[in-house]
Parts: C-alpha cells; structure tokens; sequence
C-alpha cells in the first residue's frame, strides 16, 4: 500500500502495516473510481479484489437517497481539500448494511486538484446491533419508572391474545413545549415526575407508559366518565413549580379492545388521532371517536396495509379525463389520475390513496408509476401526430427526493415523450415547501428548461396562493372545484371568478376551471373569459384504451 503524501520511511511503513491489519482502507483517484481496498474491506463487504478495483466509492453505499448524500457531502468536503470524520452506513457487495467509523483523507496536487484519497474505517456494526438491542430490551422509561413503549406494545399484545378487555387512553400534555421553555431544566423533570406520580394515583394498578416526552399511555377497564374525570383530578392537583402553582391542561383519546380497534398498532394510532381531534378543537378534553370516525379511520387503515400489495399486483390503474380548450374547441389534454379498484374497500379515490401514500412512503412509487403511464399515453397520441398534452399530478414527498428530476427525465427518454406535451400539477401545500426548500425550485426550474409545464391546482382555496405565483414556475392555474360549485347560487362567487380570470389573464397565465359539471357552468365560464375547462360535463376519467387517439 502506497500513500504518496508520505515519505517512505520506517515509522511510516510501521504505521501502513498497522493500518492495513486493524482498520478497513480503501484508495481512490480523484474521481472517486477505487484503485486499492484491503483485507480487511473485502472480507468485511464481501467485494473481491478483481470486482472492487474500478468501482466508485458511491458503490460502497446503498441507493438510498439519504445513503448517497453521505457519500456526495464526504465527495465534496474531500474536493475542497478537507478530511472528512463520522459514523456511516455502508454496503455490502451482497446489498446489507454494516456500519464504520470513517476518517477520509485528500491527498492534493501543487495546484490545489484532488489527487486521490485515503478512507480509514472501524468496522462498528456489532455496537450498532448491540445498542438497537439494549434499545428493544430497555423496557422501563429512566426518568418516570414507568414502561416504555417497547414494554407497552408487548403488554398490549399479550392482553390481545388473553382476549382481556380494556381501553386504550392516549394522553398528552397541552403547550408542554412552551411551558418548557419557561422553566429551568430541573423544573422541567420535576413537572414530569410530578404529573407521573398524579398518573399512577388515579389509575392505581393500571398499566402505565411513556411513549415520548411529554405524551403517556393508560391501559384500563375503566369506563369513559372515569377516563375523562383524570382532567378535573389535574385540576384539583396542580403541581408547584419554584413555588407556583401549576395547573396542567390534558388531551387525550380513549380506544376501546375489542369494540373499537382489534390490533396494537389500531389502537395507538387511532387512540393517537383522537387525540390530535381534541387538540385541533383547542385542547383540554378527553375524547373518543365516533362510530363514524371509526370507520373512516378503519378504511384508511385498510388502505394502508394493502397497498404495497397492490402495487405488487400492478392492482392500480390510471385514468384520463380530459380539458376542453376554448380556443380550439377542443380537447387539448388530459389530467392522468390514479385508480385502485379493490374487492373490498370498493374504488378507492386519488383523494384517499395519495395522502396515506404520502405518510406510508410508497408515494414515489405510485408517482413514478402513474408518470410512467401518462407519458406512454402522451406518447402514443404524439406519433399518431395528434397534438395532445398530458397532465400528472406532483407530490411534495416525491419533490423532495434529489433524484426526483433526474426520475422524470429518465421516464421521459424511456417513454419517448416529448418533455412539452407533460404538465406536472402542484398543490397549495406543495408551492408551500418549494419556497422552503431551494432545491425543489431548482429541480422544478431545470424540468422547466426542458420543456414541461407546471399548472398551481385548487388556485384560490389557500392563503398564499398569489405569493407562489411570484417565486415558482407557473404557467396556468386551475381553479378550485369549490368556486365551480357555487358558480350559479353565489353572485359574489361569480364576481370572484371572473376577477381570478381576468387577474390571470393579467399574468399570461393559462387558466383552467376544473369540476364544471353543466351546461350553464360551461357557457357562464366561456363568457368570463376562461381558457380551459374539466370536469363531468367535458368528459370523466376514462382508461387509456377507452379513448380513441385518432
């Protein structure tokens, strides 16, 4: 092993010969392409001298976008002539994980340039394994002496299989954040054990857990009325603080096993959520959902667990339903728009399907996919030398992904689509994070120069809707379904539907209404000015192969 920065001396061999027998060491030249690794790599990773020589250190990490980052940062602290230091997650040439404390060395010409460079590693990954044991076993929370949640979880469960019944009460404490913020750091355990200790009073012999810091949970068979009379008992108990007293506000949401919910993972999400209801409310109650609530939740629960089924199953499908151009007179473009016919949960909704996607991380895939189809469509109408433009709608979750760009172009060269006749859409929500994020504007900027297009959906229901049209690369709004609705009831929704039109027209943007669902909504439109409109009356969402592309 030759490390050229160093003169070829004793001491210096000495200390190669250490380092080749206790760490991990890889070489690269300056673009990063691995020129020597030794034993102790190759026996850890499960590379071969013949496979690993040529490779790029980006290869040594997984795929993960949070993986390669690593990698690009310790890259590019490496190209300013920087040693970089840290914990990091590599991978094995057989694709799993294992763990190393990294040192990287640049070693740079006269001019400056990276030369090549130098990663000295520890293999740790048995500490890692070793600590995400003790963290699973680790069953009593230190500060409070009640159960974690890795106790909890178990309790439940084993309650579950007794066919015990109970319920499930979710509790937290109301502005416990502001209220940290006011006291000193020993005040601050004490209100925790204090609020502990009035816990384990009223719910005597009850299980008992702290699931995060400021956020309990209670098993008992006691009633409701019981459960909610823990926030007169707060009442009656206030906790002094350095000589004051402390009146703590509760929100809480009680699931009942089995009425209610008939699994662990059920119960706190859906006790959790009840709970999240009473605080979006202003806080200070105890409360369990409706039947109503119930269900809806269980639907969502539904979805969640197969979904990634039925994308296994290519169960998903996507629909088109077409815009209707004034102008033209005729349809110019069609809105691609995810389907999931299940056997028992009945047709389920882009509405329902892309927020649960959103929180499970299966959004990517879905986006890709639907993207995937929309552009073959696009495709297919452009070398049938009809010039038609196809409309995908964008979510935040994929937008944030670095590679989020890089996937579109990808799918636009796999597919053949020229990259103008594709619109991407974006909510209110979505334009929120652009502005936070520097780098959604630059991916959305370089798709732009290549030709797509970016529609501002449901344009008039948020609060910043104008702010976005200054900052993003709009170039057509789509106003809200709300405002269609009440077109012909509400002359002042009339009168604030032709000023969107006409402050539009202002900004040369192309302006769509969409949800127009007759024939008097479609001529009022017309008359106002409107360039483009969908929904029911125009056509509604249709397979591919249902829609004559000639």
């Amino acid at each position: 092993m030759n490390i050229t920065s160093f003169p070829e001396t004793k001491e210096h061999n000495s200390l190669v010969n250490s380092l080749d027998k206790y760490q991990l060491v890889i070489h690269t030249d300056g673009e990063g392409l691995i020129t020597y690794a030794n034993q102790n790599y190759l026996t850890v990773s499960g590379w071969t001298p013949k496979r690993i020589i040529g490779k790029s250190i980006w290869q040594m990490f997984s795929e993960r976008s949070e993986n390669q980052q690593v990698a690009n940062s310790i890259w590019d602290r490496l190209l300013s002539g920087k040693a970089w230091s840290g914990k990091v997650e590599k991978m094995t040439r057989g694709g799993e994980p294992f763990f190393v404390n990294l040192l990287a060395v640049p070693t740079l010409s006269h001019d400056g340039e990276l030369q090549s460079a130098f990663f000295l590693e520890l293999d740790i990954t048995e500490d890692i394994h070793l600590q995400e044991k003790l963290g699973e076993i680790a069953f009593i929370d230190v500060e409070t002496g009640l159960m974690s949640r890795h106790k909890l979880e178990q309790v439940v469960n084993e309650s579950i299989e007794l066919g015990h019944h109970f319920s499930f009460v979710y509790l937290t404490i109301d502005h416990y954040f502001t209220m940290k913020e006011l006291q000193s750091p020993d005040s601050e355990t004490q209100l925790i054990q204090e609020f502990t200790n009035r816990l384990k009073r009223y719910f005597q012999d009850n299980p008992i857990a702290r699931i995060d810091t400021n956020s309990f949970v209670v098993l008992t068979a006691f009633g409701d009325w019981y459960i909610q009379g823990f926030y007169e008992f707060l009442k009656q108990q206030p906790i002094y603080l350095n000589h004051n007293a402390q009146t703590l506000s509760i929100s809480g949401g009680i699931v009942r096993f089995p009425e209610d919910q008939k699994t662990y993972i059920q119960l706190y999400k859906v006790a959790m959520t009840a709970a999240d209801d009473v605080i979006s409310q202003g806080g200070g109650r105890i409360a369990s959902l409706s039947a109503e609530s119930h269900k809806i939740l269980n639907r969502r629960l539904e979805i969640d667990r197969k979904m990634l089924i039925a994308l296994d199953r290519n169960s998903l499908h996507v629909a088109y339903q077409p815009q209707f151009d004034i102008v033209s007179d005729s349809i110019n473009c069609y809105e691609a728009l995810v389907r999931w016919e299940d056997e028992d949960l009945g047709m389920i909704s882009p509405d329902e399907l892309i927020p649960i996607a959103e929180e499970n991380g299966l959004i990517e895939e879905i986006g890709a996919y639907v993207a995937e189809e929309a552009m073959t469509f696009a495709t297919a109408w452009h070398r049938a030398g009809t010039e038609m433009s196809i409309s995908i709608n964008s979510s935040i979750r994929e937008s944030l992904n670095p590679q989020w760009k890089d996937r579109m172009i990808t799918i636009l060269n796999d597919t053949g689509c020229p990259a103008n006749k594709v619109h991407l859409e974006f909510t209110e929500k979505f334009a929120l994070k652009a502005e936070e994020e520097q780098s959604v504007i630059i991916q959305m900027s370089e798709l732009q120069n290549l030709g797509m297009q970016f529609t501002l959906d449901d344009f008039g229901s948020g609060y910043a809707s104008l702010r976005y049209l200054q900052h993003l690369p709009i170039t057509s709004i789509k106003i809200d379904r709300i405002f269609i609705d009440a077109l012909l009831i509400n002359p002042k929704t009339q009168k604030l539907v032709e000023g969107m039109i006409q402050f539009s027209k202002t900004m040369n943007l192309y302006t769509i209404a969409e949800g127009v669902s007759n024939e008097q909504q479609f001529q009022l439109l017309k008359e106002m000015g409107i360039d483009a409109v969908q929904g029911h009356y125009i056509g509604i969402p249709m397979p591919a192969d249902q829609i004559d592309i000639h």
